[in-house]
């Protein structure tokens, strides 16, 4: 039986865009934007699982902006 959700851990590049790595699978991937992430997020989901009733119903994304304040 799979799992109901997955995670992935969404940071932004330094360089421009987005990478998300999904925590428990090896699943890596990037986006220019958002919306390009998600898209391709469902795209690494459906090469990692070998079937598509094992992808989970729910995709969590966990964004994290870094942030340096100085006094």
């Amino acid at each position: 039986m799979s799992s109901k959700e997955i995670i992935f851990l969404v940071e932004e590049d330094p360089e421009g865009g987005y990478n998300a790595r999904a925590l428990g699978n090896s699943i890596f991937t990037e986006g220019d934007d958002i919306d390009e992430l998600k898209q391709n997020i469902k795209e690494a989901l459906h090469c990692h699982f070998d079937k598509p009733e094992n992808i989970p119903p729910i995709i969590r994304l966990h964004i994290v902006k870094e942030e340096v304040v100085t006094l």
